[in-house]
């Protein structure tokens, strides 16, 4: 019989675990096929599974069907959609790094390359952190420059605030500091 009560129990950024009510057969249940848009995913002899390898911020629809001894299968379920948590770039759906061009001692400049990992075009992007040192930004372009203390935060253009999946725009910068100049950790915010 088709398995029902399929429910998404838990996800993560990689992951998703369903669990559903045991069928019942006239030659006895051995074991169900998980699949993920019509694509068999897995199998298993217990009434959950757990799909991994996921992309982050990603609906995914699954469905379930049953199979018995004999190796007749059910009718799938009823599909039921996930979708999987943001992951270490807090949903925002970019990843921004930060590479030095050249460093003189007492001023450098920098390119961020600002990547697109979600499944959508972004319509703007955000950058932040926070310096370690007394850097301080003199210029930057392809971005709107905002630095409060060491926070610092980069915003885009007009023209470049559309990344489509998968794809990247960059900006740079020069600042000037004293003493250490060490990289600093960036987050990035799309929306």
């Amino acid at each position: 019989s088709t398995p029902t009560g399929v429910t998404v129990a838990a996800t993560t950024s990689s992951s998703v675990s369903l669990t559903w009510t045991a069928s019942t057969d006239n030659v006895g249940v051995t074991g169900y096929r998980v699949y993920r848009g019509g694509t068999l995913v897995g199998t298993t002899a217990t009434t959950s599974f757990t799909d991994t390898g996921l992309s982050a911020s990603t609906q995914y629809s699954y469905t379930v069907a049953a199979y018995d001894a004999a190796g007749n299968a059910s009718t799938p379920s009823a599909a039921v959609t996930a979708t999987t948590s943001g992951g270490s770039t807090g949903g925002s759906g970019c990843t921004a790094t930060y590479q030095i061009g050249s460093d003189w001692g007492v001023g450098f400049t920098a390119n961020v390359t600002v990547t697109n990992t979600g499944t959508a075009a972004t319509k703007a992007w955000k950058v932040t952190w926070t310096w370690s040192g007394n850097q301080q930004v003199t210029s930057m372009w392809n971005a709107t420059n905002q630095q409060s203390g060491q926070s610092e935060t980069a915003t885009s253009m007009s023209y470049n605030g559309a990344i489509a999946p998968g794809a990247n725009t960059s900006f740079g910068f020069q600042a000037t500091y004293s003493g250490s100049n060490a990289n600093p950790t960036l987050t990035c915010t799309a929306s």
